[in-house]
C-alpha cells in the first residue's frame, strides 16, 4: 500500500538537516559526518563558516599530491588534517590564501573540481553543468568565489534558486487550479517528477527576477511580457536539504537552499508549453489534485514545499486545516547559518 505523506513529512523530506537546539542527539549524530567549511576576512578576523563538506570529500581533498594542489594554485602547505582534528573545520581562507581576488579564487576551485571530475572521484560531478554558481561573505553582497554547479554539494555551500507558481482563478467562483509540469524522464535529477510551474537556478551575478523570466521562457514558453507585468514577487523560503539517490550522484550532501517564490496568475488562453526539453509535459490542476499529488511524495521535495507556502498565502491550508499549520509556516524559513542574500531579504532573521 502507497504511503500517504503528511504536510509535515513532506517539509521535513525537504527541511532534513537536524536543528541543534531541538533535535541535539539527531544533530550530533549526523554532524558527525560533517566538517565545517570556513572564511576568514583577514588574518586578524575570526573565522565564520560557509558550508558544510562531508569527510569523504575532506578525505579526498587530503588524499591529493601536494604538487598538484599547486598546480591548482592551493596552498598545499595548510595542515587540513590537524584543522579538521582541532575543529572539525576545513580553513577555506587558508586553502585559497595565494588567490587575493574572487576571480583567482574562483579558477583555483574550478580547476580542483575538474581534477575530481576527470578522476571520476564523484558521482555528482557527471552532472556538469558549467554554471557558476555564487559564494558570499559576511560583507554584503561580497562574492568570496564561484563554483559549478555540480560541485556546489562538495563544499555544502548555499545553493539559491527561483520558483513559479503559475495559476488560473475562475473570475466567479475564485477557484484556483495550477499549472503542474512534469519533468522529462531522461533528467539527471528527479526524473519524472512533479515539479513548480518553473524553476531554475540562480548564476554568479544573476537577478532573481530576471532569472525567473528566463526560466519561464525556457522552460514554459510564458511570453516574457505577460510574465513580467504579472509575475508577483512574494520573498524567500528557506531549508536545509540532504539529497538522496534521485538527486543525481551520491546521497547524503548537504544542501543549504534559498529560493526567491513568484506567483503567476495567469488568463485561461496562456497555456504553458514544453520547450528545452527539462519539462515533458503540463497539466492544469485543481487544488484538491495538487493535494492528492503531494501526499503521494509525486512531487520533487523543494517543490512540494513551495507549494506549501502557495497554499498558506492563499489561505488553502491554515491552522484550521492543517494541525501542523505553525511548524510548517515556521520551517519554510528556516535561519541558514552561512552568509548571504538571504539574510537581507528578512524572513529569515
Amino acid at each position: 500500500m502507497a504511503k500517504n505523506y503528511s504536510n509535515l513529512d513532506l517539509i521535513n523530506h525537504c527541511d532534513a538537516f537536524p536543528y541543534e537546539k531541538t533535535q541535539p542527539e539527531q544533530y550530533a549524530t549526523h554532524i558527525k559526518d560533517v566538517l565545517l567549511v570556513e572564511w576568514s576576512d583577514s588574518t586578524d578576523a575570526a573565522a565564520y563558516p560557509i558550508g558544510y563538506m562531508l569527510r569523504t570529500v575532506f578525505d579526498a581533498l587530503v588524499a591529493i599530491p601536494a604538487e598538484r594542489l599547486t598546480e591548482f594554485g592551493l596552498d598545499s602547505e595548510v595542515d587540513l588534517q590537524a584543522a579538521a582534528a582541532a575543529s572539525s573545520t576545513v580553513p577555506m581562507h587558508r586553502l585559497l590564501r595565494l588567490q587575493t581576488t574572487e576571480p583567482d579564487r574562483t579558477a583555483a576551485l574550478q580547476k580542483l573540481n575538474q581534477y575530481w571530475r576527470e578522476a571520476r572521484a564523484f558521482k555528482v560531478l557527471h552532472g556538469w553543468r558549467d554554471e557558476p554558481w555564487p559564494v558570499y561573505g559576511q560583507k554584503s553582497g561580497e562574492l568570496l568565489f564561484s563554483l559549478e554547479r555540480a560541485a556546489a554539494g562538495l563544499l555544502g555551500v548555499v545553493r539559491y534558486g527561483v520558483h513559479l507558481s503559475a495559476y488560473v482563478q475562475d473570475p466567479a467562483t475564485k477557484e484556483i487550479k495550477i499549472w503542474v509540469p512534469r519533468r522529462a524522464a531522461n533528467k539527471s535529477t528527479y526524473p519524472s517528477m512533479l515539479d513548480n510551474t518553473v524553476a531554475g537556478g540562480l548564476m554568479t551575478g544573476e537577478d532573481p527576477f530576471e532569472c525567473m523570466v528566463r526560466e519561464a521562457d525556457e522552460e514554459a514558453s510564458l511570453p516574457e511580457d505577460v510574465v513580467r507585468a504579472n509575475a508577483q514577487s512574494i520573498g524567500i523560503i528557506t531549508y536545509v536539504y540532504i539529497t538522496d539517490e534521485r538527486a543525481g550522484g551520491e546521497a547524503g550532501y548537504i544542501y543549504p537552499e534559498c529560493e526567491w517564490v513568484y506567483d503567476l496568475p495567469l488568463p485561461a488562453d496562456v497555456v504553458p508549453q514544453p520547450k528545452d526539453g527539462e519539462v515533458e509535459s503540463f497539466m492544469l490542476c485543481t487544488v484538491d489534485e495538487v493535494r492528492a499529488q503531494l501526499a503521494q511524495g509525486l512531487y520533487k521535495p523543494n517543490c512540494a514545499v513551495v507549494l506549501l507556502d502557495f497554499f498558506v498565502r492563499h489561505g488553502l491550508l491554515t491552522r484550521e486545516n492543517e494541525p501542523d499549520y505553525d511548524a510548517i509556516v515556521h520551517r519554510l524559513h528556516r535561519v541558514l547559518p552561512f552568509p548571504g542574500p538571504h539574510h537581507e531579504e528578512g524572513k529569515t532573521e
